[in-house]
């Protein structure tokens, strides 16, 4: 998949979710979001970009998921 459609892919998520007042509320229901609708190969893509390119060009929240919630939206 385009890694730039992938960034938007999930910039948009995130910014739905950043609308819940609770911060943590908001990454967790992102991630369980990638982790429920995202097939693990676009999850494995947006990693490899992260890690190559870091996380520029993805929103706060995004960012916060990625910190955060890593490990648990890894796939095996």
């Amino acid at each position: 998949m385009n890694i730039e459609k992938l960034l938007s892919m999930a910039n948009q998520i995130g910014q739905f979710f950043a609308a819940m007042p609770d911060r943590d509320q908001a990454v967790a229901e992102t991630a369980n979001h990638l982790r429920r609708s995202w097939d693990p190969r676009m999850r494995r893509e947006l990693f490899a970009h992260i890690d190559a390119h870091g996380t520029a060009g993805l929103s706060d929240v995004m960012i916060d998921v990625v910190k955060r919630k890593r490990s648990e939206l890894e796939p095996k």
